[in-house]
């Protein structure tokens, strides 16, 4: 039997349909095998999963001594790379979650495009979803959910307005709007 851990995941990859690089997370945290430190070594990596993946009906193989899922929406490929006695049912609901996740972000237009427009989300539904290879979330809308919450925690305050005012006017004002959005 096997030690027994948390860090589940080695990489989150997210390729275009041509094999190119839109978002990568590697993970060497707990990592018992090789890892891919150096960017020419990622790239080889993702090129070959790519060029095996490109045409495969399944959706888990066994690559580089590594389990890999991967999910194809549109024209991007999403990757989820594990340990090779990785639980593959545990690696397929943490892809699928992020996944999903990504699809409601993005309101379900998840395409190349709409990937690169939303780059700082997705990067956010990533880090909720697993964080040093530890897998924290797979239910999509709880991740969807803690994602759009941190835009609503910004405060708005019109700069406009500011220019008009004196510094000690616009201090005021935004020190009331401050404690306003304590108070919701």
């Amino acid at each position: 039997m096997s030690n027994l851990t948390l860090y589940t995941t080695r990489a989150l990859i997210i390729l275009d349909s041509e094999g190119n690089r839109l978002i990568a997370k590697y993970y060497t945290r707990g990592s018992t095998q090789q890892s891919y430190k150096t960017p020419k070594e990622q790239a080889t990596f993702e090129k070959d999963l790519f060029a095996k993946t490109r045409k495969s009906n399944s959706e888990v193989i066994l690559y580089d001594g590594q389990t890999v899922l991967f999910k194809y929406v549109s024209d991007v490929y999403f990757y989820l790379v594990g340990d090779p006695e990785e639980n593959e049912l545990l690696l397929g609901s943490v892809l699928n979650g992020f996944v999903e996740a990504v699809s409601i972000l993005l309101k379900h237009n998840v395409d190349k495009r709409s990937v690169l427009d939303n780059l700082d989300m997705i990067v956010l539904a990533l880090d909720e979803t697993i964080d040093d290879g530890i897998a924290l979330e797979s239910d999509p809308n709880v991740i969807a959910s803690h994602v759009s919450k941190r835009g609503t925690d910004t405060i708005d305050v019109s700069l406009s307005n500011i220019n008009e005012q004196t510094l000690m006017d616009a201090y005021k004002q935004a020190k009331e709007r401050f404690n306003l959005a304590l108070l919701r």
